[in-house]
């Protein structure tokens, strides 16, 4: 995996373009059944439209002594991502507007982007921006293109024997950073050669997507058949530090999604951090928003927006990214997908509560009583979003109860699994 992730590291990726390209080629040699897949520019998906596709060749900073700064080829953080095209000389204090820094760390370049609105601009540490003193005038050339082109993502369907899907998600928009883009692509990568590797209960889907816009395109071209197959979701992201673990719960935090995360976290990892909903930050928002309302969160390592090489040339292999933290995040994982695998989720047969009169299950006298009885609130949960435990646990019935009345119900093809 830092193997991958060093091959992927150097890319100038945006939510569009070259970059993202050769990310999905490079992706593909590891998982052959990867399709490659796109939406044009300026079509239109829900509230939004697909941007113009974003071409850079060169872009930096002339001093008046010729010294070059900001060199778009030496670190591709130093330029503002979507600038458009700009030469121009400038004072230096009109110039310093135009650069941007890191604040929490003097000697980081920042990431910087104006996807959405045309702007030009360049990123510097702050200890280099200071340095500037020169008098005269000062060259600022980025050689870029917005032009009519594709947004690219990749696409991965594991069929298993039910349709039922678990979907995985990760982002392949950002350029040089580690932990917040790299560490993503990578373990689902891995993760899904592991998945493909042998027959499995339940279906399985994956996508490599530029952040927000990708999955709002994603949504719109596929939201029935999510919203009918998904059951389970995961937004993949900064999984690669060896840091701390986090936890961030779907929109109402009681998931299938969430309760097996969390007894995964809780058995493997011990003491991880837990995040609300009003901490969100990733793509878990278009998956959660209004309508959508599908049952994704995130199992993360350091939360981006949390660790200080978040976002800036920090953000490396080796000081943030490791083998070991990409390693254990790839575990946790696994034992995610083996949870599922290895549960079994009853599913009522019948519309409505069923006639139990008929199947000698429910008594025909009717008599004043206090609760309906095990065999109706175990039926009651059998929505294919509970496990055998979760429904034992819920109905305060032992376990061995609740498999006995679930094996009577399953006789009368009252459930399925």
């Amino acid at each position: 995996m830092l193997n991958l992730a060093k091959k992927l590291f150097p890319i100038n990726r945006s939510i569009s373009g070259k970059g993202v390209r050769k990310t999905l080629k490079i992706l593909k040699k590891k998982i052959p059944n990867l399709k490659i897949k796109n939406f044009k520019s300026n079509t239109k998906v829900f509230d939004w439209r697909i941007p113009l596709e974003w071409k850079i060749n060169d872009a930096f900073i002339l001093a008046p002594s010729g010294k070059k700064i900001c060199e778009f080829k030496k670190n591709n953080l130093h330029v503002v991502g979507y600038s458009v095209p700009i030469n121009k000389y400038l004072k230096l204090n009109e110039l310093k507007n135009k650069i941007y820094t890191f604040p929490n760390d003097k000697t980081a370049i920042p990431y910087v982007t104006s996807y959405y609105k045309k702007d030009w601009g360049f990123c510097l540490s702050e200890r280099e921006k200071n340095k500037l003193s020169e008098k005269g005038k000062y060259k600022a050339f980025i050689d870029s293109q917005h032009l009519k082109g594709k947004l690219n993502y990749g696409e991965v369907v594991i069929k298993g024997k039910s349709k039922k899907e678990i979907f995985f998600s990760t982002y392949i928009c950002h350029p040089s950073m580690a932990n917040n883009e790299i560490s993503g692509p990578v373990l689902l990568t891995y993760l899904a050669k592991w998945i493909g590797g042998k027959s499995r209960k339940f279906s399985y889907r994956f996508i490599f997507i530029p952040e927000t816009i990708g999955s709002i395109a994603y949504l719109s071209k596929n939201l029935k058949i999510m919203k009918k197959n998904i059951f389970a979701g995961f937004n993949v992201t900064c999984v690669g530090d060896n840091r701390t673990f986090s936890f961030l719960p779907s929109k109402y935090g009681n998931s299938l999604s969430d309760r097996a995360s969390l007894k995964i976290l809780k058995k493997y990892v011990k003491k991880f951090k837990i995040y609300d909903w009003s901490q969100r930050g990733s793509d878990e928002r278009q998956y959660c928003s209004p309508g959508i309302d599908l049952p994704i969160s995130s199992i993360m390592r350091s939360k981006y927006g949390s660790y200080k090489e978040y976002h800036s040339s920090l953000d490396k292999i080796g000081s943030v990214v490791t083998s070991k933290g990409l390693n254990r995040s790839l575990f946790v994982y696994k034992k995610l997908v083996n949870y599922f695998e290895n549960s079994n989720f009853p599913v009522s047969t019948k519309l409505c509560e069923p006639f139990l009169t008929r199947y000698n299950l429910y008594e025909t006298l009717s008599v004043k009583k206090d609760a309906p009885g095990d065999i109706v609130n175990v039926l009651t949960w059998c929505d294919g979003n509970n496990t055998i435990e979760d429904i034992s646990k819920i109905n305060n019935i032992s376990l061995t109860k609740t498999k006995k009345i679930l094996k009577i119900l399953k006789k009368k093809n009252l459930t399925k699994y």
